[in-house]
Protein backbone atom coordinates (compact mmCIF):
# COMPACT_ATOMS: atom_id res chain seq x y z
CA UNK A 1 0.00 0.00 0.00
CA UNK A 2 2.73 2.43 0.92
CA UNK A 3 4.76 2.02 -2.70
CA UNK A 4 1.15 2.42 -4.63
CA UNK A 5 0.42 5.54 -2.65
CA UNK A 6 3.74 6.76 -3.20
CA UNK A 7 3.96 6.29 -7.09
CA UNK A 8 0.51 8.34 -7.00
CA UNK A 9 -1.97 5.92 -6.77
CA UNK A 10 -5.46 5.68 -4.77
CA UNK A 11 -5.87 2.35 -2.31
CA UNK A 12 -9.95 2.09 -1.52
CA UNK A 13 -10.54 2.92 1.65
CA UNK A 14 -13.01 0.35 2.51
CA UNK A 15 -10.98 -2.38 1.76
CA UNK A 16 -8.08 -0.97 3.45
CA UNK A 17 -10.15 -0.77 6.48
CA UNK A 18 -11.53 -4.21 6.17
CA UNK A 19 -8.02 -6.05 5.28
CA UNK A 20 -5.48 -4.43 7.79
CA UNK A 21 -7.24 -5.91 10.74
CA UNK A 22 -7.90 -8.70 9.46
CA UNK A 23 -4.23 -9.62 7.87
CA UNK A 24 -3.11 -8.33 11.29
CA UNK A 25 -5.33 -10.95 13.27
CA UNK A 26 -4.53 -13.51 11.09
CA UNK A 27 -0.89 -12.81 11.41
CA UNK A 28 -0.68 -12.71 15.52
CA UNK A 29 -3.07 -16.30 15.30
CA UNK A 30 -0.26 -17.82 13.04
CA UNK A 31 3.20 -16.52 14.67
CA UNK A 32 1.21 -17.62 18.31
CA UNK A 33 0.48 -21.12 16.49
CA UNK A 34 4.35 -21.22 15.89
CA UNK A 35 4.76 -19.94 18.89
CA UNK A 36 3.14 -22.71 20.88
CA UNK A 37 5.01 -25.62 17.91
CA UNK A 38 8.70 -24.96 18.11
CA UNK A 39 8.80 -21.09 17.22
CA UNK A 40 11.74 -20.12 14.47
CA UNK A 41 11.80 -23.73 13.69
CA UNK A 42 7.95 -24.16 13.42
CA UNK A 43 6.34 -25.14 9.84
CA UNK A 44 4.64 -22.02 8.04
CA UNK A 45 0.92 -21.88 7.11
CA UNK A 46 -0.19 -18.77 4.65
CA UNK A 47 -2.90 -16.30 6.04
CA UNK A 48 -6.59 -17.20 4.51
CA UNK A 49 -7.47 -15.00 2.50
CA UNK A 50 -10.26 -12.90 3.49
CA UNK A 51 -14.19 -13.42 2.27
CA UNK A 52 -15.50 -10.95 0.00
CA UNK A 53 -18.90 -10.47 -0.57
CA UNK A 54 -20.43 -10.47 -3.56
CA UNK A 55 -22.51 -7.22 -3.25
CA UNK A 56 -19.47 -5.45 -2.18
CA UNK A 57 -17.03 -6.83 -5.49
CA UNK A 58 -19.54 -5.10 -7.62
CA UNK A 59 -19.47 -2.01 -5.70
CA UNK A 60 -15.50 -1.71 -6.26
CA UNK A 61 -15.16 -2.67 -9.60
CA UNK A 62 -17.76 0.13 -10.56
CA UNK A 63 -15.60 2.55 -8.79
CA UNK A 64 -11.97 1.13 -8.79
CA UNK A 65 -9.65 1.54 -12.27
CA UNK A 66 -8.08 -1.91 -11.52
CA UNK A 67 -8.49 -4.96 -8.99
CA UNK A 68 -4.76 -5.97 -7.84
CA UNK A 69 -4.40 -9.25 -6.05
CA UNK A 70 -1.27 -11.00 -4.11
CA UNK A 71 -0.64 -14.59 -3.43
CA UNK A 72 2.21 -15.10 -1.36
CA UNK A 73 4.01 -17.95 -0.37
CA UNK A 74 6.88 -18.82 2.57
CA UNK A 75 8.68 -22.03 3.65
CA UNK A 76 10.13 -22.54 7.12
CA UNK A 77 13.57 -23.65 8.24
CA UNK A 78 13.24 -27.37 8.67
CA UNK A 79 10.11 -27.81 6.53
CA UNK A 80 9.70 -28.33 3.33
CA UNK A 81 6.24 -26.57 1.05
CA UNK A 82 3.68 -28.54 0.38
CA UNK A 83 1.50 -29.93 -2.47
CA UNK A 84 -1.87 -29.13 -1.73
CA UNK A 85 -2.78 -25.63 -0.75
CA UNK A 86 0.86 -24.74 -1.34
CA UNK A 87 2.33 -25.49 -4.68
CA UNK A 88 -1.53 -25.69 -5.50
CA UNK A 89 -3.44 -22.81 -5.03
CA UNK A 90 -6.01 -23.01 -1.85
CA UNK A 91 -9.98 -23.13 -2.68
CA UNK A 92 -10.16 -19.62 -0.74
CA UNK A 93 -7.45 -17.99 -3.10
CA UNK A 94 -9.25 -19.83 -6.03
CA UNK A 95 -12.73 -18.54 -4.82
CA UNK A 96 -10.92 -14.79 -4.63
CA UNK A 97 -9.40 -14.91 -8.09
CA UNK A 98 -12.73 -16.53 -9.90
CA UNK A 99 -15.01 -13.68 -8.09
CA UNK A 100 -12.64 -10.71 -8.73
CA UNK A 101 -12.24 -11.66 -12.30
CA UNK A 102 -15.71 -12.34 -12.51
CA UNK A 103 -16.83 -8.85 -11.16
CA UNK A 104 -14.27 -6.79 -12.56
CA UNK A 105 -14.29 -7.89 -16.04
CA UNK A 106 -18.11 -7.39 -16.23
CA UNK A 107 -17.40 -3.83 -15.82
CA UNK A 108 -14.35 -4.33 -18.58
CA UNK A 109 -11.71 -3.54 -15.65
CA UNK A 110 -8.68 -5.88 -15.74
CA UNK A 111 -6.89 -7.83 -12.78
CA UNK A 112 -3.48 -7.61 -12.32
CA UNK A 113 -1.65 -10.42 -10.07
CA UNK A 114 1.46 -9.98 -7.85
CA UNK A 115 3.22 -13.02 -7.13
CA UNK A 116 4.94 -12.60 -3.83
CA UNK A 117 6.73 -15.95 -3.53
CA UNK A 118 9.97 -17.84 -3.20
CA UNK A 119 9.34 -20.57 -5.43
CA UNK A 120 7.36 -21.26 -8.22
CA UNK A 121 3.23 -22.35 -8.09
CA UNK A 122 0.68 -24.10 -10.05
CA UNK A 123 -0.95 -20.76 -12.34
CA UNK A 124 -1.78 -22.69 -15.44
CA UNK A 125 -5.46 -23.28 -14.53
CA UNK A 126 -6.19 -19.72 -13.58
CA UNK A 127 -3.31 -17.39 -15.29
CA UNK A 128 -5.85 -17.14 -18.32
CA UNK A 129 -8.64 -15.87 -15.81
CA UNK A 130 -6.54 -12.79 -15.43
CA UNK A 131 -5.24 -9.59 -17.37
CA UNK A 132 -1.35 -9.62 -16.22
CA UNK A 133 0.73 -11.52 -13.83
CA UNK A 134 3.81 -9.50 -12.11
CA UNK A 135 6.85 -12.16 -10.21
CA UNK A 136 8.03 -9.87 -7.72
CA UNK A 137 9.35 -12.71 -5.39
CA UNK A 138 9.87 -12.07 -2.23
CA UNK A 139 11.07 -8.51 -2.59
CA UNK A 140 12.03 -7.71 0.45
CA UNK A 141 11.48 -3.86 2.45
CA UNK A 142 11.41 -1.71 -1.29
CA UNK A 143 9.21 -4.76 -2.82
CA UNK A 144 6.49 -1.95 -2.85
CA UNK A 145 8.39 0.81 -4.09
CA UNK A 146 9.53 -1.89 -6.84
CA UNK A 147 5.74 -3.05 -7.83
CA UNK A 148 4.88 0.87 -8.11
CA UNK A 149 7.82 0.64 -10.22
CA UNK A 150 6.67 -1.76 -12.34
CA UNK A 151 2.73 -0.67 -12.59
CA UNK A 152 3.64 2.70 -13.48
CA UNK A 153 5.74 1.92 -16.61
CA UNK A 154 8.94 3.55 -14.66
CA UNK A 155 10.82 0.89 -15.33
CA UNK A 156 9.99 -1.92 -18.03
CA UNK A 157 10.60 -5.13 -16.46
CA UNK A 158 13.26 -7.36 -17.98
CA UNK A 159 13.41 -9.93 -15.76
CA UNK A 160 13.36 -14.09 -16.83
CA UNK A 161 12.58 -17.13 -15.10
CA UNK A 162 15.28 -18.91 -13.50
CA UNK A 163 13.02 -22.08 -13.39
CA UNK A 164 9.93 -23.62 -15.09
CA UNK A 165 6.44 -23.13 -14.08
CA UNK A 166 5.15 -26.52 -14.79
CA UNK A 167 1.63 -27.14 -15.81
CA UNK A 168 1.21 -29.91 -12.37
CA UNK A 169 3.19 -30.63 -9.66
CA UNK A 170 3.52 -34.56 -10.82
CA UNK A 171 5.23 -32.88 -14.11
CA UNK A 172 8.63 -33.19 -12.53
CA UNK A 173 10.52 -36.12 -12.79
CA UNK A 174 11.48 -35.92 -9.35
CA UNK A 175 7.82 -35.88 -7.81
CA UNK A 176 8.20 -39.73 -8.40
CA UNK A 177 11.27 -40.14 -5.98
CA UNK A 178 10.30 -36.84 -3.65
CA UNK A 179 10.59 -37.21 -0.09
CA UNK A 180 11.51 -40.75 -0.29
CA UNK A 181 11.43 -43.97 1.49
CA UNK A 182 9.35 -44.81 4.04
CA UNK A 183 7.29 -41.66 2.87
CA UNK A 184 6.42 -41.18 6.55
CA UNK A 185 10.18 -40.67 8.09
CA UNK A 186 12.23 -40.79 4.70
CA UNK A 187 15.67 -42.11 5.12
CA UNK A 188 16.97 -42.77 1.67
CA UNK A 189 16.08 -40.86 -1.37
CA UNK A 190 17.59 -41.88 -4.91
CA UNK A 191 17.90 -38.84 -7.86
CA UNK A 192 16.47 -40.98 -10.32
CA UNK A 193 15.91 -37.97 -12.95
CA UNK A 194 19.75 -37.71 -13.13
CA UNK A 195 20.81 -35.03 -15.23
CA UNK A 196 17.03 -34.32 -16.33
CA UNK A 197 16.58 -31.14 -13.89
CA UNK A 198 14.35 -28.55 -14.76
CA UNK A 199 14.06 -27.69 -17.98
CA UNK A 200 16.41 -30.07 -19.48
CA UNK A 201 13.68 -32.89 -18.49
CA UNK A 202 10.74 -30.31 -19.88
CA UNK A 203 12.56 -29.43 -23.34
CA UNK A 204 14.17 -32.96 -24.13
CA UNK A 205 11.13 -35.08 -23.30
CA UNK A 206 8.73 -32.53 -25.15
CA UNK A 207 6.64 -31.93 -21.70
CA UNK A 208 4.00 -28.86 -21.62
CA UNK A 209 5.43 -26.23 -18.70
CA UNK A 210 2.56 -23.39 -18.01
CA UNK A 211 6.11 -21.03 -18.46
CA UNK A 212 9.25 -22.24 -19.83
CA UNK A 213 12.45 -21.64 -17.99
CA UNK A 214 14.36 -17.80 -19.02
CA UNK A 215 10.45 -16.72 -19.77
CA UNK A 216 9.93 -13.33 -19.43
CA UNK A 217 7.69 -10.66 -20.91
CA UNK A 218 8.35 -6.84 -21.43
CA UNK A 219 6.50 -3.24 -21.99
CA UNK A 220 8.39 -3.53 -25.52
CA UNK A 221 9.53 -5.65 -28.07
CA UNK A 222 12.57 -7.01 -29.76
CA UNK A 223 13.87 -8.52 -32.73
CA UNK A 224 17.09 -10.70 -33.46
CA UNK A 225 19.18 -11.04 -35.92
CA UNK A 226 22.97 -10.92 -37.69
CA UNK A 227 24.07 -14.31 -35.40
CA UNK A 228 27.80 -15.18 -36.07
CA UNK A 229 30.10 -17.30 -35.25
CA UNK A 230 33.56 -16.61 -35.53
CA UNK A 231 34.62 -19.95 -36.61
CA UNK A 232 33.24 -23.09 -37.96
CA UNK A 233 35.45 -25.65 -36.47
CA UNK A 234 36.11 -24.74 -32.63
CA UNK A 235 39.61 -25.35 -31.50
CA UNK A 236 40.24 -23.09 -28.11
CA UNK A 237 37.06 -21.05 -28.41
CA UNK A 238 34.20 -19.60 -30.62
CA UNK A 239 33.12 -16.39 -30.36
CA UNK A 240 28.96 -15.89 -30.99
CA UNK A 241 27.71 -12.61 -31.60
CA UNK A 242 24.24 -11.47 -32.25
CA UNK A 243 22.04 -7.93 -32.67
CA UNK A 244 19.47 -7.36 -30.47
CA UNK A 245 16.74 -4.38 -31.59
CA UNK A 246 14.26 -2.61 -30.10
CA UNK A 247 11.33 -2.99 -32.38
CA UNK A 248 8.83 -1.48 -29.37
CA UNK A 249 7.40 2.15 -28.45
CA UNK A 250 8.84 2.01 -24.82
CA UNK A 251 12.89 1.89 -23.51
CA UNK A 252 13.94 -1.64 -22.37
CA UNK A 253 16.73 -4.53 -21.54
CA UNK A 254 16.00 -7.86 -23.08
CA UNK A 255 17.98 -11.14 -21.95
CA UNK A 256 19.71 -12.63 -24.60
CA UNK A 257 19.94 -16.58 -23.96
CA UNK A 258 22.73 -18.97 -25.83
CA UNK A 259 21.63 -22.49 -25.62
CA UNK A 260 23.91 -25.90 -27.03
CA UNK A 261 22.95 -28.80 -28.69
CA UNK A 262 25.89 -31.25 -28.13
CA UNK A 263 26.64 -34.71 -29.65
CA UNK A 264 25.74 -37.65 -27.58
CA UNK A 265 28.11 -40.26 -29.01
CA UNK A 266 29.83 -40.95 -25.17
CA UNK A 267 27.10 -40.03 -22.99
CA UNK A 268 23.21 -39.33 -22.80
CA UNK A 269 22.51 -35.52 -22.75
CA UNK A 270 19.72 -32.95 -22.80
CA UNK A 271 18.33 -31.64 -25.69
CA UNK A 272 19.88 -28.40 -25.35
CA UNK A 273 21.91 -26.65 -22.20
CA UNK A 274 21.98 -22.75 -21.71
CA UNK A 275 25.88 -22.41 -21.72
CA UNK A 276 25.82 -18.00 -21.88
CA UNK A 277 23.14 -15.16 -21.00
CA UNK A 278 23.44 -11.09 -21.01
CA UNK A 279 21.48 -8.31 -20.98
CA UNK A 280 21.53 -5.88 -23.06
CA UNK A 281 22.08 -2.07 -22.12
CA UNK A 282 18.81 -0.08 -22.34
CA UNK A 283 17.52 0.45 -25.64
CA UNK A 284 15.72 3.19 -26.58
CA UNK A 285 12.56 2.28 -29.85
CA UNK A 286 14.70 1.56 -32.65
CA UNK A 287 18.02 1.44 -31.00
CA UNK A 288 20.31 -2.32 -31.21
CA UNK A 289 23.10 -3.57 -29.50
CA UNK A 290 25.29 -6.34 -30.34
CA UNK A 291 26.00 -8.86 -27.80
CA UNK A 292 28.98 -10.99 -27.91
CA UNK A 293 29.80 -14.34 -25.74
CA UNK A 294 32.59 -16.71 -25.92
CA UNK A 295 32.26 -20.17 -25.32
CA UNK A 296 35.46 -22.50 -24.68
CA UNK A 297 35.82 -26.22 -24.19
CA UNK A 298 34.91 -26.20 -20.34
CA UNK A 299 31.68 -24.44 -21.12
CA UNK A 300 31.26 -27.14 -23.88
CA UNK A 301 31.78 -30.16 -21.99
CA UNK A 302 29.72 -33.17 -20.34
CA UNK A 303 31.36 -35.22 -17.59
CA UNK A 304 31.82 -38.89 -18.94
CA UNK A 305 31.17 -41.77 -15.95
CA UNK A 306 33.28 -43.97 -17.83
CA UNK A 307 36.08 -41.68 -18.26
CA UNK A 308 36.17 -40.08 -15.23
CA UNK A 309 36.74 -36.35 -17.01
CA UNK A 310 34.84 -33.63 -18.34
CA UNK A 311 35.24 -34.19 -22.01
CA UNK A 312 33.82 -31.62 -25.02
CA UNK A 313 33.11 -34.26 -27.89
CA UNK A 314 33.58 -34.37 -31.13
CA UNK A 315 30.67 -33.55 -33.90
CA UNK A 316 28.24 -31.04 -34.61
CA UNK A 317 26.96 -28.66 -32.02
CA UNK A 318 24.47 -26.36 -32.50
CA UNK A 319 24.20 -23.10 -31.07
CA UNK A 320 20.44 -21.85 -30.31
CA UNK A 321 20.00 -17.95 -29.64
CA UNK A 322 16.62 -17.55 -27.42
CA UNK A 323 14.92 -15.05 -25.76
CA UNK A 324 13.66 -18.08 -23.75
CA UNK A 325 14.39 -22.08 -23.39
CA UNK A 326 11.66 -22.54 -26.17
CA UNK A 327 11.69 -19.05 -27.82
CA UNK A 328 14.40 -19.82 -30.10
CA UNK A 329 15.21 -16.71 -32.37
CA UNK A 330 18.43 -17.87 -33.86
CA UNK A 331 20.46 -20.88 -34.74
CA UNK A 332 23.60 -21.85 -36.30
CA UNK A 333 25.96 -24.73 -36.37
CA UNK A 334 29.49 -25.74 -35.46
CA UNK A 335 32.03 -28.70 -35.40
CA UNK A 336 35.01 -30.23 -33.21
CA UNK A 337 37.16 -32.32 -35.06
CA UNK A 338 37.90 -34.47 -31.77
CA UNK A 339 37.03 -35.28 -28.36
CA UNK A 340 38.84 -32.75 -26.08
CA UNK A 341 39.30 -33.88 -22.63
CA UNK A 342 38.93 -30.66 -20.46
CA UNK A 343 39.44 -31.84 -16.99
CA UNK A 344 40.03 -35.56 -15.28
CA UNK A 345 39.60 -35.95 -11.83
CA UNK A 346 39.58 -39.23 -9.78
CA UNK A 347 36.68 -41.73 -8.90
CA UNK A 348 36.56 -41.17 -5.16
CA UNK A 349 32.59 -42.42 -4.21
CA UNK A 350 31.75 -44.96 -5.97
CA UNK A 351 28.38 -45.99 -6.11
CA UNK A 352 27.30 -48.29 -3.35
CA UNK A 353 23.70 -49.26 -4.12
CA UNK A 354 22.67 -49.45 -7.84
CA UNK A 355 20.58 -46.89 -9.47
CA UNK A 356 19.45 -46.52 -12.75
CA UNK A 357 18.89 -42.87 -14.41
CA UNK A 358 16.53 -41.64 -16.84
CA UNK A 359 17.66 -41.12 -20.05
CA UNK A 360 16.74 -39.85 -23.07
Amino acid sequence: MDGLTGAGYTIDKDLQTAYVPFVEKMTAKEMKRREENGGLLSDVQRIPEMPLDREMLAKKAKASEVAVITIGRNAGEQHDRKITNDFYLGQDEIKMINSVSDAFHAEGKKVIVILNIGGVIETATWKDKVDAILLAWQAGQEGGNSVADVFSGVKNPSGKLTMTFPVDYHNHPSAENFPGFPAHDPSEVFYKEGIYVGYRYFNTFGIKSSYEFGFGKSYTTFEYSDLKLSESTFEDEIEVTVKVKNTGKVTGKEVVQVYVSAPTNLADKPSEELRAFAKTKALKPGKSEKLKFTLKAKDLASFIDEQSAWITEKGTYTVKIGASSLDIQLTDDFSVAKDITVEKVNNVFDLDAKMETLKN
